[in-house]
């Protein structure tokens, strides 16, 4: 049985956690298959842009407590490295991610989530990180991403107190991007992402790593590394498409070159 179903919608690739009998919680099998999928997508050209989501009324609802319960010290690392290294590949595609999250965002769920570049939420979901309440902590990222997005002190009430909040709270906060009614979240993802497909793919991945990895830079070095890639766009045949498009008043066709 496929934990994770592929789908493409044109350049879109669409993802979504195919466990709803157990909220689409995150066990091994589930997160290989994300890995293998996610592999494939790093190798597709035609690929422009990623919508993940969860099937029934669940995003992810945690990791798999069940699964989880008779772990060693030994295997508790080996599935943390594990969701790690597979969180890691997810925030690394060349391409955007957008997390439609429709449902209980809960633990890893939520990890996930903030894995892609930024996160839509039904006006059904619900986000946290109750891993205190079993006795252990966040594993998958939960305490340096979510620092990340929405500062120390909001990460630290989550992730200490372990109580959910609703996606208004979420997007209050700058978890979430937009809040959706639940019934247009899906199509409200994929719209902006087919937007995104429609842009030059090579600046869309060099504005994507700037914005990543400036984060954690020296504003001067930071400025450098824009310098850069702004020189090196100017090599591209994109460059040359989308600014002939411009200057003719037509649409550009990008071909990733």
């Amino acid at each position: 049985m496929k934990t994770v179903r592929s789908e493409r919608r044109g350049a879109v690739a669409l993802l979504t956690l195919d466990r709803p009998d157990a909220l689409n919680a995150l066990n091994r099998a589930l997160l290989e298959r994300l890995e293998a999928l996610l592999a494939e997508l790093r190798e597709d050209p035609s690929v422009r842009a990623v919508v993940v989501t969860g099937e029934g009324r669940a995003f992810a609802a945690g990791a798999d407590i069940a699964e989880m319960q008779d772990f060693t010290p030994a295997e508790g690392e080996a599935f943390s490295r594990l969701g790690h290294r597979v969180f890691g590949a997810l925030e690394e595609l060349a391409v955007p991610t957008i997390a439609a999250v429709n449902g209980f965002a809960l633990g890893g769920g939520c990890e996930l989530a903030a894995a892609c570049d930024w996160i839509y939420a039904s006006e059904k979901a619900r986000f946290g990180q109750p891993e205190v309440n079993l006795g252990i902590l966040p594993g998958f990222g939960g305490t340096s991403r979510l620092a990340r997005r929405v500062g120390v002190a909001w990460a630290k009430e989550l992730v200490l107190t372990g109580a959910p909040i609703t996606a208004d709270e979420a997007l209050r906060i700058g978890l979430a991007n937009r809040v959706f009614e639940a019934d247009s979240l899906l199509d409200g993802a994929l719209a902006v992402a087919a937007t995104i497909a429609e842009k030059g793919p090579l600046a869309v991945a060099q504005a994507k790593r700037l914005l990543h990895e400036g984060q954690d830079a020296d504003a001067r070095v930071a400025h450098v590394m824009e310098q850069s890639a702004f020189g090196l766009a100017f090599a591209s045949e994109d460059r040359k498409e989308g600014m002939a498009a411009f200057l003719e008043k037509r649409d550009p066709k990008f071909e990733g070159r």
